[in-house]
């Protein structure tokens, strides 16, 4: 039996070369499992990592009874490791998060007070402790975004996200359908997102994987992909049924 379904919430950490990381990831989950307001787990995608990222998972896994794992054969991406989390997942929801915890799993109990009404429940950060230009390029990228889509998503690269599984798992999803989440989710009639305030951190282990080519550049690309998927996806409701 998939273990993840004696969860409520299974929370996703996309790993991918974070050695360093990986002690305070542990230590912030150790602290906010037994605090979150639905039972909850952890399940590691590790995307390939070279730096040793994945012994140091398996050491995780071992002493920690609600964390798991999932290990890529070679780097396939933010998207793939997202996806591969929610097909794994067979709890009620699914959390993602990023590992440098530049934002806080506690404020999961946050999202968790509305996600009964929405099936998406997401962060927007408050006080970013990035740089200038960093900064710069995400209200740039927010913007086209949302001018491209409509999703009405204020921090869509917020990594604070809750999903109710089951729409999760009927998002199409490509390389670098990660950043279009908000938008993915409510091409599903019916489903609706919230967005609530949650704190920002700066990054203190580490390298950023983000840099001018996938925070703007391939993402202005993959708004033309979304346009033409949205012109293209398929809802139905069954009317009546004798299976």
């Amino acid at each position: 039996m998939n273990k993840t379904s004696n969860y409520r919430l299974t929370i996703i950490v996309p790993v991918y070369n974070e050695f360093e990381s990986l002690p305070r990831v542990e230590a912030a989950m150790q602290a906010f499992l037994p605090k979150a307001k639905v039972s909850s787990c952890v399940l590691f995608v590790n995307d390939g990592s070279k730096d040793g990222s994945l012994e140091r998972i398996r050491e995780i896994c071992f002493r920690n009874e609600a964390m798991y794992y999932i290990s890529f054969e070679r780097n396939c991406g933010l998207s793939a490791a997202i996806k591969a989390g929610i097909d794994a997942a067979e709890s009620q929801y699914v959390g993602y998060i990023d590992a440098d915890l530049q934002t806080t799993p506690e404020d999961f109990n946050l999202l968790l007070d509305y996600v009964g009404d929405y099936q998406l429940v997401m962060g927007i950060r408050t006080g970013r402790k990035d740089s200038a230009f960093k900064n710069f390029q995400s209200r740039f990228a927010n913007g086209f975004r949302n001018m491209m889509t409509h999703d009405g998503a204020k921090d869509t690269g917020c990594p604070l996200k809750i999903i109710w599984s089951d729409c999760a798992k009927r998002m199409p999803f490509f390389t670098g359908m990660h950043r279009f989440i908000p938008a993915l989710i409510q091409l599903q009639e019916g489903c609706r997102m919230k967005q609530i305030p949650v704190r920002h951190f700066p990054r203190t282990e580490g390298v950023s994987k983000y840099n001018l080519w996938n925070r703007l550049i391939g993402p202005f690309k993959d708004c033309f992909a979304y346009r033409w998927m949205k012109k293209r996806y398929i809802n139905y409701h069954i009317g009546e049924s004798s299976l």
